[in-house]
């Protein structure tokens, strides 16, 4: 289903994007050597309980994983890339963290993942490949606006990893937002120009760049859910959610302060 909101929802939206690029940013404060998994997963559940939200992961429960996912945010360590749950492990330093998150406010849905090194330590390529995906994200988001199509974002991502001599993974992608959080039309990381849904105004989409260093063969965890690299290497990971407006994008995950 292709979901194009009202000028009413869109606002909803706005507000739902700001309370998880906010909640974001206070898990990233939070995100230190020796902060547990199991710690962001329980602030983030009282970060939505008290904004009077609800979260899109708990109770979710599609083909590709293992049952309800059960936690409320994605936590995904070094060689983890995609759907990381949350366990009990406390963060080192030098770990490459990414906080994936989806919440629901006022019934419209807002998606957003950011990446980061906890620490002080630098391991080597982690914030380049960090700043690629960040690159890539924007480039797409620059592709996005009303007549253009999904492919023109596909191609504008695409071409930014591609450059920096990334492999892409083309099974999980972006995708429609809207009352829901995973809707049509799905967005890959790669494409062809011209190609695919016209954009209108009122249409939501999660963009959402990642990579893994040497690979993009990914391999699932034995909790059902993790995706990791099938070698070990390390991942990243951005996403925002947009709106498509009458004048182009309109990032929607961005934080209220």
């Amino acid at each position: 289903m292709i979901e194009i909101l009202t000028p009413v929802q869109v606002d909803r939206a706005r507000r739902t994007g700001a309370l998880v690029a906010d909640i974001l940013a206070t898990l990233r404060g939070r995100s230190m050597v020796g902060t547990n998994l199991l710690e962001l997963d329980r602030w983030t559940a009282e970060m939505i309980r008290d904004a009077g939200a609800e979260s899109c992961y708990v109770d979710y429960a599609p083909s590709f994983g293992r049952g309800p996912f059960g936690h409320y945010v994605c936590t995904a360590v070094n060689d983890a890339v995609l759907h990381g749950r949350p366990r009990d492990q406390r963060l080192a330093d030098g770990d490459l963290l990414t906080l994936d998150l989806a919440v629901r406010l006022d019934g419209v849905a807002a998606d957003s993942a950011i990446s980061f090194v906890v620490g002080e330590s630098r391991p080597a390529g982690s914030v380049e490949m960090i700043e690629t995906t960040q690159r890539a994200l924007a480039a797409g988001i620059a592709a996005a606006g009303p007549g253009a199509k999904i492919g023109d974002l596909s191609h504008a991502i695409g071409s930014v990893l591609r450059e920096a001599g990334y492999p892409i993974n083309m099974q999980f992608g972006g995708h429609g937002i809207g009352t829901t959080m995973h809707q049509d039309p799905h967005v890959s990381n790669d494409g062809r120009p011209g190609r695919g849904y016209k954009l209108r105004p009122g249409l939501l989409l999660a963009l959402e760049p990642w990579i893994m260093a040497d690979t993009d063969e990914l391999v699932t965890d034995e909790d059902g859910w993790t995706l990791r690299s099938a070698t070990g290497c390390l991942t990243a990971h951005s996403e925002h959610t947009i709106a498509i407006t009458e004048d182009g994008a309109e990032i929607l995950t961005l934080p209220s302060r």
